[in-house]
C-alpha cells in the first residue's frame, strides 16, 4: 500500500527540543550561550525549556531574560556548578527561599561516582565525562517530562537512582554496565566512539550508543520500581514471561548459543530473547526512543501537515496488535505507532542515501508492539502515584517536586565494589 505521509500529534508532547533564544535565533538542547547574541541559557526541567538569561537581584542568580519590569523579584537560578567543568552542564538549580541553594542540578545530583578529572593516565576522562553527560541529561529531560519518579539514593534510599561512571583499570577486569539496587553503573570507555564501536561490532549489535545504554539500564530500575509487586505484574508475565528464571544461567546461553531461531519474530532486538527482564529493558528502551524521536519532530515541524509529506510502501498496523486494543485511548497509540514506522522508514532512506547505517536498524514484530502498548498504558497511568493524584494533567502537578540531593565522588572504588554494581 502507498500512503500519503502526513504526521499528526497523537500522544502528549514531551520536553520540546525545539527552542528560541530571546533574539529569535534558534539555540539546540546542549547549549549555554546563544551563538548569535551570546547571551546565556540554561535548561529549567520544570519548565521542559532551554531559556535566555539575564542577570537576577541576588547575588550569582540569574532569571529568565526580561520576564518581569525592572526591580521586580522573578524566579531566581543558579547555573549548575558542573557548567565549569567537562561536563559542561546547561541545565538551572531554582532558588527557593528559605532554603540553602543546591549548587549541583538535578541530574548532576544522581552522580555517586565520576571519572577521576585529574588521572594523569587517563586524560581523556574529562572528555569522555562530558559525552556521559550529555546523554543522561537528554535521557532525564524526557523522564522528567513524562512525570516518571525521579530521586536519588540519598533521598530515597530504598527506591532512589544513582550512576557510578567507572574506568576500567588497564590490565585489569573491565567495568560491567548494568544496573543493581537503584545504582547503573557506565564503563566510562563506552564514550569512546572508536572503543564503542568495536563492541558494537564483535557483539553483533545493529546499534549502539550512550543514550541507548542508558534508557536501557533505567529501564531496568522503573521494572524494580513500578512493576515488580504490583499489578502490572500479570501482564507482565502474559508479555515477557517469568521473570524468576535463573538470569545468569539465561545470560551464559545466549552468550555461548546465541539467540533463539527467529527471535525477530518475537523481540525487538536479539538481546531481548536471553531473559524476561533484558526483553522488559529493551522494549522499555525502544519507547523511550520513539517518544523523544516522535517529540522532536513535532518540535521542528517535521510533523506540520504540509511540511512533511512523502510516499512510502507501508503496511500500518492495526487495533489487534495492541495489549488492550479496547482501551478507550488505544487508537491514540496506535496512531503514534503507526508515525513512528513511517518517519522511521523515511529516515532510514535517507541515512542509506547518505552511506549512513539505518537511523533505526529494527522491525517491530506484533508481539513487541503489544509491549510497546502495555508499557504506555503503564507510564500513562502515573499507578505510583496516590489514587488521586493519578493520571497526566496530576502528573504534571508533581514534575516540579522531583528534586533531590545527592553527593558526588570520583572514582576510588575497588574492583570489587565495580563488579558488584554490575548485573541486572
Amino acid at each position: 500500500m502507498i500512503i500519503n505521509v502526513t504526521m499528526m500529534i497523537h500522544l502528549p508532547t514531551l520536553a520540546g527540543r525545539a527552542y528560541r533564544c530571546h533574539c529569535s535565533s534558534p539555540v539546540f538542547f546542549r547549549n549555554s550561550e546563544c551563538l548569535t547574541c551570546g547571551t546565556p541559557l540554561g535548561y529549567d526541567p520544570t519548565l521542559a525549556r532551554l531559556i535566555p538569561l539575564m542577570p537576577g537581584l541576588s547575588d550569582g542568580a540569574w532569571v529568565l531574560w526580561q520576564a518581569v519590569p525592572a526591580g521586580v523579584q522573578a524566579q531566581e537560578y543558579l547555573r549548575c556548578a558542573n557548567l565549569a567543568t567537562p561536563a559542561a552542564c546547561n541545565w538551572l538549580v531554582p532558588v527557593t527561599d528559605g532554603q540553602a541553594p543546591q549548587l549541583l542540578c538535578q541530574a548532576c545530583r544522581l552522580n555517586r561516582t565520576i571519572p577521576d578529572l585529574n588521572d594523569a593516565a587517563h586524560p581523556d576522562n574529562g572528555v569522555l565525562w562530558g559525552r556521559i553527560e550529555l546523554a543522561k541529561r537528554r535521557l532525564f529531560s524526557s523522564l522528567l517530562a513524562l512525570g516518571l519518579p525521579v530521586a536519588s539514593i540519598t533521598q530515597d534510599p530504598e527506591r532512589g537512582i544513582a550512576f557510578d561512571l567507572l574506568r576500567s583499570p588497564d590490565g585489569g577486569p573491565p567495568v560491567m554496565t548494568g544496573h543493581k539496587g537503584g545504582v547503573i553503573t557506565l564503563n566510562v570507555q563506552e564514550a569512546d566512539d572508536a572503543v564503542r564501536e568495536a563492541v558494537r561490532s564483535a557483539m553483533r549489535e545493529p546499534y549502539r550508543t550512550l543514550l541507548g545504554h542508558f534508557r536501557h539500564e533505567i529501564g531496568h530500575y522503573y521494572w524494580g520500581r513500578l512493576v515488580s509487586g504490583t499489578d502490572w505484574m500479570t501482564g507482565f508475565h502474559a508479555l515477557f514471561g517469568d521473570e524468576t528464571q535463573d538470569y545468569a544461567a539465561c545470560l551464559q546461553k545466549n552468550y555461548t548459543q546465541g539467540p533463539p531461531a527467529q527471535w525477530w519474530l518475537h523481540y525487538v532486538s536479539a538481546y531481548a530473547s536471553t531473559h524476561p527482564w533484558e526483553d522488559w529493558a529493551e522494549c522499555w528502551a525502544h519507547y523511550l526512543h520513539m517518544r523523544d524521536t516522535i517529540d522532536t519532530a513535532v518540535s521542528l515541524g517535521i510533523a506540520n501537515h504540509n511540511s512533511y509529506s512523502a510516499h512510502l510502501e507501508f503496511t500500518p498496523f492495526t487495533l489487534d496488535a495492541l495489549y488492550q486494543p479496547d482501551h478507550p485511548n488505544a487508537k491514540h497509540f496506535l496512531d503514534f505507532l503507526n508515525d513512528w514506522t513511517r518517519l522511521t522508514t523515511l529516515l532510514n532512506e535517507m541515512s542509506r542515501s547518505m552511506g549512513q547505517p539505518d537511523f533505526y536498524p529494527f522491525v517491530l514484530p506484533r508481539e513487541v508492539v503489544a509491549k510497546l502498548h502495555f508499557i504506555h498504558l503503564l507510564v500513562a497511568s502515573s499507578s505510583w502515584l496516590p489514587t488521586d493524584l493519578q493520571g497526566t494533567e496530576a502528573v504534571q502537578e508533581v514534575i516540579a517536586q522531583q528534586t533531590d540531593s545527592q553527593p558526588m565522588g570520583t572514582q576510588a572504588a575497588s574492583q570489587a565494589q565495580m563488579q558488584s554494581q554490575s548485573g541486572f
